[in-house]
């Protein structure tokens, strides 16, 4: 069985995000970007299927500028086979990025799909339901287990009333929740390996998809700074403060 894992180029989740001057988005000037983690996540589910025998060859996607084959080769490095990079320097959005995912799910024939449940610059959570809709395929969002079992896959699914179990039919879409694993870290020799592995490019023309944004941003602001605490004498200072002054109460 053949697996394809999305991937996404996001800024590195430790990086203190700084907004332009004037407000018009994010600066990513000298800023560290790195693998989505729940992408993470979604390679390290797909090689360690592979690692058990059910899947027998693991491919990785992105969608992204020329700069997001690091995160390809990244991939690679923690045990994808191949990778798939479709070009194109414009923001691109979810529903887009899901139609180019449907291009590439036609002409790979995968088995089963993996994507992070969303990516933690827009925190959309979209692309993984979209492309299910769009491919007709089923769906298993939220997965903190995943188990393979011939033409069915079980997966356990974080709710908020706790947990659900649904039972897939094959070829299906599964997006991964923090929960499913822990992810490897990538060894040194294996880094070395995957600057070999075959990367092939394509652009959202060859899949017949628009990805101009329809979406127009107007304006980013950093969140307001927090106050630092106080401390207090007594149970009716803390009271009054509650009332009078946060009005909670």
């Amino acid at each position: 069985m053949k697996v394809l894992v999305a991937v996404k180029r996001v800024i590195d989740y430790n990086v203190k995000i700084r907004v332009k001057p004037d407000h018009s988005d994010v600066d990513l000037t000298n800023v560290k970007m790195a693998m989505n983690p729940f992408c993470e996540i979604a390679v390290e589910e797909a090689v360690r299927l592979k690692e058990k025998g059910v899947a027998s060859e693991v491919v990785a996607v992105t969608v992204g500028p020329k700069a997001a084959q690091e995160q390809l080769r990244t991939a690679m490095a923690l045990g994808a086979d191949r990778a798939i990079h479709v070009q194109t320097d414009d923001k691109v959005e979810s529903l887009a990025v899901a139609k180019l995912l449907k291009g590439v799910i036609d002409e790979e024939q995968p088995g089963l799909v993996i994507l992070g449940k969303q990516a933690i610059d827009t925190d959309n959570n979209q692309t993984g339901q979209m492309l299910a809709a769009l491919a007709g395929l089923p769906q298993g969002t939220f997965a903190s287990e995943v188990d393979v079992q011939g033409e069915k896959v079980a997966v356990t699914r974080e709710i908020d009333g706790g947990l659900q179990s649904v039972e897939l039919s094959l070829p299906a879409i599964v997006t991964t929740d923090l929960r499913l694993n822990e992810p490897r870290y990538a060894k040194l020799p294996d880094i070395m390996k995957a600057k070999k592995k075959p990367l092939d490019v394509k652009t959202p023309e060859d899949y017949g998809v628009a990805t101009a944004s329809k979406v127009s941003l107007v304006k980013v602001e950093a969140p307001a700074e927090r106050k630092g605490g106080v401390k207090v004498g007594s149970v009716d200072e803390l009271v009054d403060k509650l009332k009078n002054e946060a009005k909670v109460l």
